[in-house]
């Protein structure tokens, strides 16, 4: 369970780097005109995260077995992730903020998929509780993010066509 646990907590501390660039580019993308969409589910969606992390530990607490070879995907998922935070530069967001005139980035993993970012979430979302044995904190937390997702990709895709 202690290896379990440094892994949960070697993915919040990922998190809160992750908010730390998001609040420097949320910054910089506002005071150059950028607007932000879909603000309500916001809170919706680091309650689920953060309902991702306590959970595998909860649940990993009470199960006996590991699935260690999903490590694996966590770390596919976390550098698929990081390549497309480095890839959108200070366009990257854990918010949907468009800054008008901004081009459209279609370069990195950009190119060969629509929204990558969400493949990470995905794959780490199954993956990370899985690696744990909290099969249950797995699959709740796809069955909620698919939804969550969905919704999101919709705001997004919204948003870019009232900016273009």
């Amino acid at each position: 369970m202690k290896a379990f646990l440094a892994l949960i907590l070697l993915v919040a501390a990922e998190r809160i780097a992750e908010l730390v660039v998001s609040s420097r580019n949320l910054e910089w993308s506002k005071a150059d005109g950028g607007k932000e969409f879909g603000a309500g589910h916001y809170p919706v969606m680091v309650a689920l995260h953060t309902g991702l992390l306590i959970g595998a530990v909860c649940e990993a607490s009470v199960r006996r077995r590991r699935f260690w070879p999903m490590l694996v995907f966590v770390a596919v998922a976390q550098g698929l992730r990081w390549w497309c935070i480095t890839t959108l530069g200070r366009q990257w967001n854990t918010r949907v903020v468009v800054v008008p005139g901004a081009a459209r980035v279609i370069g990195g993993p950009y190119r060969y998929v629509r929204h990558p970012n969400y493949v990470a979430v995905v794959l780490e979302g199954a993956a990370l509780p899985l690696a744990g044995g909290a099969w249950i904190t797995a699959l709740v937390f796809s069955v909620a993010n698919a939804a969550l997702l969905r919704t999101r990709i919709r705001v997004e895709n919204a948003a870019l066509q009232n900016l273009s």
